[in-house]
């Protein structure tokens, strides 16, 4: 799909949240979490991984990130290959993941967010590649205290930023969340509704792919459908844990009614 087949979309409200700023707090969190910790500690949400692969993945995608702001790219790039400056001690992991911060924070400062970019989502500018850094970095310090054993606490804009970010550039996925493009359906509809506020997000299954329905998630929670095939209710921080397979739908935290059937194919198809 090419630029000009994307679906129009507002761009995400800043003032809600600052996806630059919010990259640092972020990080500074994610690094005291495992400043102490046993980096061979198993993160149960990222089956195979340990603490220590979670925080190289995520100062790797930071400098990635940073490194495609700095070369404006205009298309998709043909590698993946960085200076990661990785240490060789993994005591130092935590010390390298701080700094990867900083590394994307002179990527930020060097770039104009409205800078027309290639991106794999639907918004085709370098705020993309921000707030896409936000949420990796957000969702795999979850990752780490969960791991811990420690409660993880998600603030509500950065939830709620989140689940439609999450949504609104799952359909482009496909590349590396090959299941995605089993989201089909005669125009069923599901609806995330937050419970600690008033957004609903509709999600429609077609025959040609599935999407959001215009007027429907964080901007346009007001003129969102009242009824669905299936509705998932939780506060907006579970429910982007939920979408992101940190929870289960059937979680004692959510309420849901509806096509079970459904709920059970979306959730089965929508891993990213």
């Amino acid at each position: 799909m090419n630029s000009s087949d994307r679906p129009a979309r507002p761009a995400p409200g800043p003032a809600a949240v600052d996806h630059r700023a919010a990259v640092a707090a972020e990080t500074a969190r994610f690094v005291a979490a495992v400043q102490d910790a046993d980096l061979t500690t198993a993160v149960p949400s990222c089956p195979g991984w340990t603490l220590s692969d979670l925080v190289k993945h995520t100062g790797s995608v930071q400098r990635w990130f940073s490194s495609l702001l700095h070369a404006r790219v205009q298309e998709p790039p043909r590698t993946r290959d960085v200076d990661l400056r990785l240490p060789e001690r993994q005591e130092e992991y935590p010390a390298w993941l701080s700094d990867s911060a900083t590394v994307a924070a002179q990527a930020f400062a060097a770039t104009d967010p409205e800078l027309p970019m290639w991106a794999w989502g639907a918004d085709q500018h370098a705020r993309f590649w921000a707030r896409r850094m936000l949420f990796e970095t957000l969702l795999h310090r979850v990752d780490a205290e969960l791991a811990l054993g420690r409660r993880a606490i998600v603030d509500r804009p950065s939830a709620v930023d989140g689940i439609d970010e999450f949504l609104v550039n799952l359909p482009f996925a496909t590349p590396f969340a090959p299941d995605v493009v089993k989201l089909r359906g005669p125009g069923s509809t599901i609806r995330f509704a937050a419970t600690d506020g008033g957004e609903r997000w509709v999600v429609r299954l077609r025959p040609d792919g599935f999407g959001l329905d215009a007027n429907t998630g964080a901007t346009g929670a007001a003129e969102a459908a009242e009824t669905a095939d299936a509705t998932v209710q939780g506060s907006a921080a579970d429910l982007l844990l939920l979408v992101y397979g940190r929870l289960r739908h059937d979680a004692a935290v959510f309420t849901h009614d509806g096509d079970e059937g459904l709920l059970a194919h979306w959730f089965a198809n929508s891993a990213f």
